[in-house]
């Protein structure tokens, strides 16, 4: 049977979805299987709201080959050990989400489970005392947990805050380095094929750009995967009723803390994104209980440090495309789908979805098969996130406004609610295949909302329990003094990455 290779592949959009493919394909191919071309315009804006990251991204560096010291002060990132939830469970109270391992396993039971035996008896030390990012976090401290092994800081993790529109220009010069070719246009019309394949873009200027495959990363107007191709959109709306943002960006105040602020709300929940010369703040919340312009107002009163931009408004609605691979067409970034950035998961699905995409990677056929496994598995990880989300809202116990009732009492997605009945037992949890989240991450959300199981996995119970309350206090203690140790965020940051600071706007004549 003759094999049609792809000899070109399109990408429709840049921003940080079409320049992180658009440089993964250049690295992954160097030019050797076909040529990538994306088209772009300056005159469409991009979101860039989404400034947060998980640890996953800095493989995705490491993969590239890029310098990650050269990254953080090219992008003016900062460092991220985790995210602190204020307000979820109840008003008043927080906890952390930690990077990384809490604990470490008492011979062979999970640190969780003789925690959880312990705490049952009496132990007043909290989970997170135990969380090396957690307690970093908590003192304003950072190093590189990879680069201290043996140490009690080494099983911590990290990630970035990054400046979007930053990342998006770094990796567009990475890609154009590598052969890929950026046309500046406005795509006028979608030509598609008697098989209903996409055939060729027709430009505003008259300019005809044709290909064998192409990527849709045009954002939530979804040019080619939803107007041309037709592919429906699923709504999750009635689990995730939040439909809006307004974002600020904000001036410093103080050295930014080495972690995300998700700060629940009356109807939503508010971020804080802490950059290296700014901050990004924002208000996520459902219109059906709030008005843009009392969202802004409320917004503007919480945050710290005067406003550098206008607010934006970001209407979107939660869900996926019911198919995100389609004939010749692969939808990336909010084409594909969006889950509201409340762990930060919106950059991990571009990468996700490119991985994927190379494990599948058809011919110019494009083999229906192919696309069949890559939305299967692309749905997976979208439900695993859309469900991890969720947990943060229906396990609140907070009662004080409508919002609040609702997301509290829905009828939960079915694979949820056997997670959380299954938990509630003896902590024993569903771990998904490849999964993003693990079980140190759902136990870090579960018992910072205050769920907890109603016994323990009695293989614990053969533990020499009047051991364990000792030895957990030497390992706080230790972890504590090593910590107390360690220099500030901004110090690591001023020491090793800094970024110079920005230019003053122009002024005007």
């Amino acid at each position: 049977m003759e094999r049609r290779p792809l000899k070109k592949v399109c990408i429709v959009g840049g921003g940080t979805a079409g320049w992180v493919a658009a440089a993964v394909m250049a690295e992954h191919f160097r030019g050797k299987l076909f040529e990538i071309e994306l088209v772009e315009s300056d005159d469409i804006g991009t979101i860039g709201v989404g400034e947060s990251t998980v640890p996953p991204f800095l493989q995705l560096l490491a993969k590239l080959g890029i310098n990650e010291q050269d990254f953080v002060r090219e992008t003016q990132a900062s460092f991220k050990l985790g995210i602190e939830f204020q307000n979820w469970s109840e008003k008043g109270e927080r906890y952390f989400h930690p990077f990384g391992e809490v604990g470490a396993p008492v011979g062979l039971t999970d640190f969780y489970q003789a925690w959880l035996k312990a705490r049952a008896h009496g132990y007043p030390h909290p989970f997170q005392d135990f969380a090396p990012a957690s307690v970093m976090a908590r003192e304003g401290r950072f190093t590189l947990p990879h680069k201290m092994p043996g140490t009690p800081v080494a099983t911590a993790s990290y990630a970035l805050h990054v400046d979007a529109k930053r990342v998006a220009a770094f990796l567009r010069a990475f890609a154009e380095t590598r052969g890929v070719t950026r046309t500046e246009g406005i795509v006028d019309e979608v030509q598609t094929r008697a098989d209903g394949f996409v055939d060729r873009l027709r430009l505003r200027d008259g300019r005809e750009v044709s290909a064998d495959f192409f990527i849709d990363c045009s954002g939530f107007r979804a040019l080619l995967i939803g107007k041309t191709l037709g592919v429906g959109y699923e709504d999750w709306s009635h689990w995730l009723p939040c439909d809006r943002a307004i974002a600020v960006q904000t001036q410093n105040v103080g050295p930014p803390p080495p972690y995300t602020l998700a700060q629940a709300q009356d109807f939503g929940w508010r971020w804080r994104i802490p950059l290296q010369h700014r901050a990004g703040n924002g208000y996520v919340f459902s219109s059906a209980h709030l008005s843009d312009d009392e969202a802004t107002a409320v917004l503007l009163r919480q945050v710290e440090g005067a406003p550098v931009a206008p607010p934006m408004v970001v209407p979107f609605r939660t869900g996926m495309r019911e198919q995100i691979w389609h004939r010749n067409v692969l939808a990336i970034g909010l084409a594909s789908g969006f889950i509201e950035p409340l762990e930060s998961t919106a950059i991990h699905l571009i990468y996700r979805g490119m991985d994927f995409f190379f494990r599948y990677l058809p011919d110019a056929d494009c083999d229906p098969a192919l696309a069949a496994e890559y939305n299967r598995r692309m749905r997976a990880d979208y439900e695993e996130i859309r469900d991890f989300i969720i947990l943060h809202y229906c396990t609140t116990r907070r009662e004080d406004t409508a919002f609040w009732r609702y997301v509290r009492t829905m009828e939960l997605p079915p694979e949820l609610q056997r997670k959380i009945d299954l938990f509630k037992v003896n902590g024993a949890l569903v771990e998904g295949l490849d999964a993003l989240f693990r079980d140190v991450n759902w136990q870090s959300v579960l018992d910072g909302m205050g769920i907890v199981p109603r016994s323990w996995n009695p293989l614990v119970d053969r533990l020499p329990f009047e051991r364990v309350g000792p030895e957990f206090d030497r390992a706080r203690q230790t972890l504590e003094t090593f910590i107390g140790g360690l220099g500030g965020h901004g110090e690591f940051i001023a020491r090793h990455c800094a970024a110079p600071p920005p230019e003053p706007p122009a002024r005007a004549a």
